[in-house]
């Protein structure tokens, strides 16, 4: 199972970005291997509008089946629950630690978006 975490950085111990879809990039973390390779998501910090939307496709398409980030909007959790991918919001300073949260089974499983559109 891969996870994505929104981050600015591409190791366990960079920072949980609070933001989904403006965040630098995602951490995909392979649970099975340990294996971690990070996606740049410049294409949607330059992004007028539609940041969400185009951040929750790189998603999909790295095969995550999950995303831990501090929020996510209304869009982009549309597109990320139509593809089966569950959104666990965190307030971990780190990436480590949110994924220590997440097998810990302790991170709560949203339910919808936690911010309005354009939310920075």
């Amino acid at each position: 199972m891969k996870i994505a975490f929104t981050t600015s950085g591409k190791d366990l111990e960079s920072p949980l970005d609070t933001r989904f879809g403006r965040a630098p990039g995602f951490l995909v973390y392979d649970v099975d291997s340990a294996a971690t390779e990070f996606i740049d998501n410049q294409q949607s910090l330059d992004a007028a509008q539609g940041a969400g939307i185009q951040a929750a496709e790189i998603v999909v398409r790295s095969g995550a089946q999950a995303v831990v980030t501090g929020h996510c909007g209304p869009k982009a959790f549309r597109v990320l629950s139509a593809a089966g991918v569950k959104v666990f919001n965190a307030s971990q300073p780190t990436i480590a630690a949110a994924l220590a949260a997440y097998k810990a089974g302790t991170l709560k499983l949203a339910d919808s978006a936690d911010v309005e559109g354009h939310w920075v």
